[in-house]
Formats: C-alpha cells, sequence, structure tokens
C-alpha cells in the first residue's frame, strides 16, 4: 500500500499544534462526512484517511513515533528493541543515530528487511547488518535463531469495537485467547509477543500482530471518538417541541427538542459516543442531526388541516 502522508492528508505543517489538528480535522470531517456525500465513494475514501491521519496525529506518542519513523511508525518498537540488543552485545559505538527521514543518511528503502516477517539470526535483521557495516560475529551466527512473525486481521462491527471483551483466534496450530480494550480504532495494531512462529535450536518464539478492522454500522458514523447518526422528527414535533426518541450504544434514550427545530440542526448529547481507548469511563459525545418527516399522502383531514394553515401564511 502506498504512503500516505499524514500532514498533507490533514493540510497541515509539521510544526502544526493540537489545536491546528484539531482544527483541520473538524473542517474536513465536515466536509467529507458520509451523512453529506452519500452518493460519493471518493468522499467517503477521503474520510477514512482524514480519520486515519487525525487517529495518528492527534495522539502525541503515535505522532512522534510517525514523526521518526515515517511510514514504518508502527514498527518503532520492534527497531528500538533491535537496538537494545545491538548494545548490550557490542556496545553504543560505531553507529548512526536515526532521525525523521531515516538512520544516519541510511534511507527506509532497506527497512523492508528488518521487518519481514523472518526468523532474524541473533535476534538482528540483514537491516542492522547493512546498517552497522561488517559481518556478524561468530557468537551472533551461533545465537539462537528468532521466530517468525504471524500477521492477522480481525473484523469487528461498531459495536463490538465499543466493549473490552475477548476472543478466541485460530493461528497455525495454536488458539490464542485475546482481550480487545473498548475503543479500538479500525486499522489499529495490537501486538502478541510469543504468539508467533516457534524458533529452531530454542530461540524466541516470533510475535503475533493483529490488525483491526471496524465495519461500517447502520445507524452510527464515527468520527475519532465521536458518533454521528440521522434522527427524524415528525413535522409537528419539529414545529411545536416535544420529545424525541434517540438511539445509543448504551440504549435508547429521550431529549426534549425545542419548537421550531430546522432540518439539518444537530443536537449534541455529550458522553453518549464512542468509548476513549484505554481511558475507562470516557467517552465522546454523540452527535444527532435532524430530518423531517414529510407524509407522501396526507388523508383527507391532514390536507384540510395543512390547507387551513396555508391560509395562516405558514
Amino acid at each position: 500500500m502506498a504512503f500516505i502522508d499524514y500532514y498533507k492528508v490533514l493540510g497541515i505543517d509539521r510544526s502544526a499544534t493540537q489545536a491546528d489538528i484539531r482544527k483541520a480535522f473538524r473542517r474536513l470531517a465536515k466536509q467529507y462526512h458520509p451523512d453529506t456525500n452519500k452518493d460519493d465513494p471518493k468522499a467517503q475514501e477521503r474520510f477514512q484517511e482524514i480519520n486515519e491521519a487525525n487517529a495518528v496525529l492527534s495522539d502525541p506518542e503515535k505522532r512522534k513515533k510517525y514523526d521518526e519513523y515515517g511510514e514504518h511508525w508502527t514498527h518503532a518498537e520492534e527497531y528500538e528493541a533491535q537496538r537494545r540488543q545491538y548494545e548490550q552485545q557490542y556496545g553504543t559505538g560505531g553507529y548512526s543515530t536515526y532521525g525523521a527521514h531515516g538512520f544516519g543518511g541510511f534511507d527506509f528503502g532497506g527497512f523492508g528487511d528488518f521487518t519481514r516477517s523472518e526468523g532474524n539470526t541473533g535476534g538482528f535483521s540483514d537491516f542492522f547488518e547493512q546498517l552497522f557495516g561488517g559481518t556478524r560475529s561468530r557468537r551472533a551466527r551461533n545465537a539462537p535463531l528468532r521466530g517468525h512473525d504471524y500477521e492477522a486481521e480481525l473484523q469487528l462491527s461498531l459495536r463490538d469495537a465499543a466493549e473490552t471483551h475477548k476472543q478466541v483466534l485460530s493461528v497455525g496450530e495454536q488458539s490464542v485467547r485475546v482481550t480487545i480494550p473498548a475503543g479500538v480504532s479500525d486499522g489499529q495494531r495490537l501486538r502478541l509477543r510469543g504468539y508467533g512462529g516457534e524458533a529452531p535450536q530454542g530461540g524466541t518464539r516470533g510475535d503475533l500482530y493483529i490488525t483491526f478492522r471496524i465495519l461500517p454500522d447502520k445507524v452510527f458514523s464515527r468520527v475519532g471518538n465521536d458518533l454521528h447518526l440521522t434522527a427524524t422528527l415528525p413535522l409537528t414535533t419539529a414545529v411545536l417541541g416535544g420529545e424525541v426518541v434517540i438511539e445509543t450504544l448504551k440504549g435508547n434514550v429521550r431529549v426534549k427538542v425545542s419548537a421550531g427545530t430546522q432540518p439539518g440542526s444537530k443536537l449534541r448529547l455529550r458522553g453518549k459516543g464512542f468509548p476513549i481507548y484505554k481511558h475507562e469511563g470516557s467517552y465522546g459525545d454523540l452527535i444527532v442531526s435532524f430530518q423531517l418527516s414529510i407524509p407522501n399522502a396526507p388523508t383527507p383531514q391532514q390536507r384540510k388541516l395543512f390547507e387551513e394553515l396555508r391560509q395562516t401564511g405558514i
């Protein structure tokens, strides 16, 4: 998959503040929201890119990794672990520090060897051998091999993703019981150490990487930690005011609607949105957009009443 520059997606500079990121995200999310672009598949793809960019750049820790490692930011922990192993075995001298576009001028094009799911002799990939120069020592060549890493994809409904729950996955010949925290995002990866392939010579097992795919929901659309839905108001309720039942992830709630509510107006229900990842008890908001229910074939009585209303100038 081609590299996506999240800064370009949001139309901001790399020096943008968190306030700049929020402002850009809200503006673009409103412009490309599926509710207002139902017949434009490209707008929906753009909306997903905007969500993905915001999920990374609005999180300071993820943004730091992204700025340092670019398209390989999700493998930052792997590199740091490899680097620590190298330092323990060979010391800290003799290699360049890393930067936003690579390692001491070594382009990330060679990073594929580092992240590929293969056993690495002595815990070091070909990437490190190229980077640090020379050949592996006899000690490294005789070290136990590391097992293959496994990749898996897990599809979740939006409502399942909103609840902390357990699932059992079949990976190869083993069954893995996974706890999925509430609030996971589409495309988010989870690393399970030691659940990959077995290693020969008594080496360390590889890891299992699970990528979550959140399926679209018929009622709600997700924007960050906020949920959006469209509710239909009877014409009389929109004119006179009253109550309407709104669906939430935790069940239905009754909300008051002001007299004179206009089509397209919005109501924000705070704390009724999506759970915030690893922040137990914290939720985004639910934004309700109202549309009116107009009778297609009014009864004679209804028609008479509407005719009377028309005479009043309404």
